[in-house]
């Protein structure tokens, strides 16, 4: 039989704990739909009112709390509610609603940059109150959707990236339970609690995998968690894109004439590239999944796809490599499926994976089990919308999750998108989800110039001026994310001064194409100029 895990964590309170788990949850801001339909009294006056009602609520739950509560309890809540009451949080929130912000979003925002700045301390007790300031985030947004945090079974032992202090003041330890959490601070209000009501408690544990129900045992004299056999320890996510470089010459990268260093990656669309691909001069800016998953058969077959993106991972080494995941639809039937409408009915590319999930399920679980081998990077085809990230990356939370419970190795890659549709370039300063951006030039010019498929080679040059024009405008809507392109564009020299002239620092082309990239780009500077003596 399986020995149980028992992970090393660091104490923050002592005493030994055990009971069934509980999963916390991390709080998210209503929807649209969902502020909509949020109790009446939440949104009757509306805009800046409600927000000055939820707040009021909040602060007579916070009042509440505190009766009859200790010394140390008190002087929690009572920072809690002169935070709440300070003016400037109002007033930044304000100045996001008269920019046309959602006073949901509006807050959320107002307050995920307090807690940003907190998490970015130098001191852990700063550190440490980020998760204060986001105890006050979730409990107003739960006044304005009229939805208030629920509690949690006695007993149990909570197991969450942390904790809020509002909530374990609310609790009932009295029938035992712990605390074991993936982050957290010995210095933070709740480990101060824990420890002043002899309540169990471990940090830094790390991401691990358990089911709500699954007993669980928190050992706060050694700094332990113990879990059930068959749970494991989740490795940590993967850096978004990290820098890659390019050897073009000993020890050096790729350089424009004037000294800015270039990233060159390769595009793959057969298997049988993977074995042609040499990871001592490039990685993968783009591999087009659709052309490895031809059919239904293959589309259903997580064993196949993981060893397919294994091996291409495992060739490119160290160095990054981007997958799409599955751009079918329109023009690119998968066999089996080709009575799906064209494009003319939006269903294709991230619509499509959306409206079919069982497809985007079974690939998102291989390419988890594909990130443990190497640097994976995920990108999403034909985004057009914001919510459509949102609503792949909470696929990929539910299938890791799920891989998790199965024991079996998995990574969540970073997730970015292609930018392929104009509308989506137009407004890229609004996809906070995405962890990177990459044009793609062939969709982009198409829709751009209103063009059949058929025709885009012959118009491609005459909407160029308008495609690159598009592109700089874009760039600088990417509030510092890695940007790249991946379309024909980036392999033809002609383009490069525009390109990089753009802002362009990451080109990833057919490998027949790179050499003459290479040479183009080491003649010209880095704002597309030619150098001197060329």
């Amino acid at each position: 039989m399986a020995e149980p895990l028992r992970l090393k964590a660091k104490s923050a309170s002592p005493g030994i704990a055990s009971g069934p788990a509980f999963l916390a949850e991390e709080p998210k801001a209503p929807s649209a739909a969902e502020w909509q339909d949020a109790a009446p009294a939440s949104r009757a006056v509306g805009g800046y009112g409600a927000l000055e009602k939820a707040i009021d609520i909040s602060i007579g739950e916070l009042e509440h709390l505190a009766e009859g509560a200790d010394a140390e309890s008190r002087d929690i809540i009572d920072f809690q509610i002169e935070v709440l009451r300070d003016p400037s949080i109002a007033e930044a929130t304000g100045a996001r609603m008269e920019a046309d912000e959602n006073v949901v979003f509006a807050w959320v925002a107002t307050l995920d940059a307090y807690i940003g700045e907190l998490e970015a301390a130098d001191e852990e007790q700063m550190r440490a109150r980020a998760v204060d300031i986001l105890d006050i985030k979730n409990r107003v947004l739960g006044a304005l959707a009229g939805t208030p945090i629920a509690d949690f079974p006695p007993g149990s032992v909570f197991i969450g990236k942390d904790m809020e202090p509002s909530r374990f003041l609310a609790h009932d330890w009295s029938k035992g339970g712990g605390i074991a959490l993936f982050a957290g601070s010995t210095a933070g209000h709740v480990a101060l609690l824990a420890r002043a009501k002899s309540v169990p408690m471990v940090v830094g544990t790390g991401r691990f995998s358990a089911a709500d129900g699954d007993p669980v045992s928190v050992d706060g004299n050694a700094g332990a968690v113990i879990l059930q056999a068959g749970s494991m320890l989740i490795p940590p996510l993967v850096p978004a894109q990290e820098p890659a470089g390019d050897t073009q010459t000993t020890g050096g990268e790729l350089r424009t004439a004037d000294g800015v260093p270039i990233l060159l990656s390769i595009n793959i669309n057969d298997p049988a590239e993977i074995d042609a691909l040499d990871p001592a001069t490039a990685g993968v800016g783009l591999m087009r999944s659709e052309f490895s998953i031809t059919s239904v058969a293959d589309a259903a077959n997580e064993e196949r796809q993981l060893a397919i993106y294994r091996r291409v991972l495992e060739q490119a080494g160290d160095r990054p490599v981007t997958i799409r995941m599955l751009d079918i639809g329109g023009d690119k039937p998968l066999a089996g499926l080709e009575d799906l409408p064209a494009l003319a009915s939006g269903l294709r590319g991230i619509r499509l994976l959306l409206a079919r999930p069982e497809i985007a399920r079974v690939q998102a679980r291989a390419m988890l089990r594909a990130a443990v081998f190497g640097r994976l990077s995920v990108m999403l085809p034909m985004v057009t919308f914001p919510d459509e990230i949102d609503r792949m990356r909470e696929l990929f939370r539910e299938e890791a999750e799920k891989l998790g419970r199965r024991a079996l190795l998995h990574r969540m890659p970073p997730i970015g998108t292609m930018v392929e549709v104009p509308a989506a370039a137009l407004m890229l300063d609004t996809f906070g989800a995405a962890a990177f951006f990459s044009f793609g030039t062939n969709d982009l010019t198409q829709y751009l110039a209103a063009s059949a498929r058929d025709d885009i080679d012959a118009d491609a040059g005459k909407a160029a001026p308008a495609v690159l024009r598009l592109i700089a405008q874009a760039v600088k809507l990417t509030a510092g994310k890695p940007v790249s392109i991946c379309g024909d564009m980036a392999g033809d020299p002609s383009y490069l001064p525009g390109l990089l002239a753009a802002g362009l620092r990451h080109f990833s082309v057919a490998p027949a194409r790179r050499p003459a990239i290479r040479s183009a780009i080491i003649g010209l500077n880095a704002d597309g100029t030619r150098a001197a003596g060329e």
